[in-house]
C-alpha cells in the first residue's frame, strides 16, 4: 500500500488515476447498463480524493475525475466534434474540483462520528449542485445524471415519483460515501454502516408510502421509424410507405420521430396533404417533425407539427432547447471554429418561446418535446401540470448509430414516465425507439438501430400526481439548504478556532506590608 502511495505521489499519474476513477460510474448507463455497480463506482474516486495531501490536489484530482466521467459519457461525440469533446469535457470536468475539495474536508483523516453523519448528506448534496449545474442548457444540459443510471430498477422509477432524478443521485451517492468511509476509514465503520442502514430505511419508507399512478384507459399509438435513409424526399417516402401499414390497425395517434420532414409543410401543401391522406386511411392524427426554414418567419426551426385528416391542425411545438454546437454554437463569433473541426452547426437554429400540450384526438392530450429536451426532467413535470395524457419525444440519433447513444436517449423516457405517472413515447428515426408505461416500465419491444418498421403498443394511460410534480426539485432545494447549513456551522467553527482565548487573570504583586496599591507602606 505504501508503495502505491509511493507511485501516486507523481501528479501525472495521479491525475491518469483520477481520470480512470472518474469514468468508472459511465458502465452504469446503457449500453453496458450495470445499474448495479454505481452504488460502488465514485469509490476509488472518493478515496483517492481522500488521500490527498493537500485541499488543492484533492481539486485536481476532482477536476481530473470530472473530465474523465464526462468525456467517457460523450465519448460517441468523438466522430462528430473531434478534439473539441475533449475541450468540452475538461472545461465541465472542473465543475467536480469543489465537491473533491469537499470530500476531502469531510473524510480527511480520521474523521469523526459527527463529520462521517454530515459527509453522508454533505456531499451528496455537493454532487447535485455540479448536477444541477451543468444541467443548464447551454452547458449541455443533463445528459448522464448518475440517477439516471437506475431507469430499469423498479423500486428506483418509484422513488423518481418523489424526488425525481435528483433524489436518486442523492441516494447513489450517499452510499458510495458511506462505503468509501467503509474501505479507507476503518476506525468509522459504525456511522458508516448507520449511514448505510439510514438510507436504506429512507428509501423503503419512499418506496412503501409514494402513490401509484391510477390507470384509466388505453389509448393505441403507432411508431413510425424508417431507418437509415438518405435524402429528406427518400426519407419520406420510406416514412408514407410504413404508415400505409397501420391502415385498418384501429391507432389512435402515430408518430414520426425528429427531422422525419425536410420541408415546412406551410410552404409544401403537397407534403401536408399527402401526410392528411395518411391520417384519414388510418383514422389517427399524425405527429410529424419538420426541420426546415420557415415560410412564415425567417429562420431555420425544429418543431412537432400534428396532421390530421383535414390537414394542418394548428398545432405546432418549436423546439426550446437547442443542442449547443449540434444545432447552434454558443458565442459563435468566439468559438465558430468549431466547425471547421468537427460536425457543428454551420447556422444557427431558431428556438421557439413556450411548451405546447395538443389534442390529437379522441380526448388525447399530448407533450411533445424533440430530441435532447427529453434529458429535462423539467420539462416533463411542466408538460403534466398543464394536462398532457402522453408525453411524446421525437428523436433521432441517426450520427451516433453504433455507439451508446441511442441507448442512453431511449433510457431517458422511463425517467421522465416515473416521475410524472404519465406514459412517455420516444420515437426516432433509426432507433432506438421506446415506449414507456405511467410507472417507468417498458411497454413492448425497442425498435433498435437496424430495424425499419412502424409498430403498435398498447399505452395504459394514467391519473392523478406524483409527488414530484406537486413538489417539483425539492431534492436540489434541500441540498442547497444542507449545504448552507454545513457552510454556517464549519464558518463559525473556524471563528471559534482564530479567536484568541484572554490572558488568564495575574494579581499585582504584593509587598511585605501586604498593600499593592501602595508599596512600601
Amino acid at each position: 500500500m505504501k508503495s502505491f502511495g509511493h507511485w501516486l505521489a507523481s501528479p501525472w499519474r495521479r491525475s491518469t488515476v483520477a481520470a480512470a476513477a472518474g469514468a468508472l460510474p459511465v458502465l452504469a448507463f446503457p449500453a453496458p447498463s450495470l445499474w448495479w455497480c454505481a452504488y460502488v463506482a465514485l469509490v476509488p474516486w472518493i478515496v483517492l480524493v481522500h488521500s490527498a495531501p493537500t485541499g488543492k490536489r484533492a481539486a485536481y484530482d476532482g477536476w481530473w475525475g470530472g473530465f474523465g466521467f464526462m468525456l467517457a459519457m460523450h465519448h460517441w461525440l468523438l466522430p462528430s466534434l473531434h478534439v473539441f469533446t475533449f475541450v468540452l469535457a475538461a472545461l465541465l470536468g472542473a465543475l467536480w474540483a469543489p465537491w473533491a475539495w469537499l470530500v476531502r474536508r469531510c473524510l480527511a483523516g480520521t474523521p469523526s462520528r459527527a463529520r462521517i453523519a454530515a459527509a453522508l448528506l454533505v456531499l451528496p448534496s455537493g454532487w447535485l449542485m455540479v448536477e444541477l449545474v451543468r444541467s443548464w442548457q447551454g452547458l449541455g444540459g443533463p445528459w448522464g445524471v448518475l440517477g439516471a443510471s437506475q431507469w430499469q430498477v423498479e423500486p428506483a422509477l418509484r422513488l423518481a415519483s418523489v424526488g425525481g432524478v435528483w433524489l436518486l443521485s442523492f441516494l447513489v451517492v450517499a452510499v458510495n460515501v458511506a462505503v468509501a468511509v467503509l474501505v479507507a476509514v476503518r476506525e468509522s465503520r459504525v456511522p458508516a454502516v448507520a449511514g448505510l442502514v439510514a438510507t436504506a430505511a429512507a428509501a423503503s419508507a419512499a418506496w412503501a408510502w409514494s402513490p401509484r399512478p391510477d390507470v384509466d384507459g388505453r389509448t393505441r399509438i403507432a411508431v413510425v421509424q424508417p431507418g437509415v435513409v438518405e435524402g429528406a424526399d427518400r426519407r419520406f417516402a420510406r416514412e408514407e410507405q410504413l404508415t400505409r401499414e397501420l391502415v385498418g390497425q384501429d391507432v389512435d395517434l402515430i408518430v414520426w420521430g425528429e427531422s422525419s420532414v425536410g420541408h415546412d409543410l406551410g410552404g409544401r401543401p403537397d407534403l401536408a396533404a399527402r401526410i392528411a391522406t395518411l391520417s384519414r386511411d388510418t383514422g389517427a392524427d399524425i405527429l410529424v417533425n419538420v426541420d426546415a426554414r420557415r415560410s412564415d418567419k425567417p429562420g431555420i426551426y425544429k418543431s412537432s407539427v400534428l396532421v390530421g385528416p383535414d390537414g394542418l391542425t394548428g398545432d405546432r411545438y418549436d423546439k426550446m432547447r437547442l443542442v449547443p454546437f449540434g444545432e447552434y454554437i454558443p458565442a459563435r463569433s468566439l468559438l465558430g471554429w468549431a466547425t471547421s473541426v468537427g460536425k457543428a452547426a454551420g447556422e444557427d437554429r431558431r428556438k421557439g418561446s413556450e411548451q405546447v400540450v395538443m389534442n390529437a384526438g379522441n380526448g388525447l392530450r399530448i407533450g411533445p418535446m424533440v430530441c435532447f429536451e427529453t434529458a429535462f426532467p423539467d420539462m416533463t413535470r411542466h408538460l403534466t401540470e398543464d394536462g398532457a395524457d402522453v408525453l411524446v419525444g421525437q428523436s433521432s440519433t441517426s450520427t451516433f448509430q453504433h455507439s451508446w447513444a441511442p441507448e442512453q436517449h431511449a433510457s431517458l423516457a422511463a425517467l421522465r414516465a416515473a416521475e410524472t405517472g404519465r406514459p412517455m413515447v420516444h420515437a426516432t428515426l433509426t432507433g432506438v425507439s421506446a415506449v414507456y408505461g405511467a410507472s417507468g416500465q417498458r411497454i413492448g419491444e425497442w425498435l433498435g438501430t437496424s430495424a425499419s418498421t412502424s409498430a403498435v403498443y398498447e399505452v395504459p394511460l394514467a391519473d392523478g400526481v406524483t409527488p414530484y410534480v406537486r413538489f417539483g426539485d425539492w431534492p436540489v432545494q434541500a441540498a442547497l439548504l444542507i449545504l448552507g447549513g454545513w457552510a454556517l456551522t464549519e464558518g463559525a467553527r473556524a471563528l471559534r478556532i482564530r479567536r484568541p482565548s484572554p490572558e488568564p487573570r495575574v494579581p499585582p504583586a504584593r509587598t511585605a506590608h501586604e498593600s499593592p496599591a501602595r508599596p512600601g507602606r
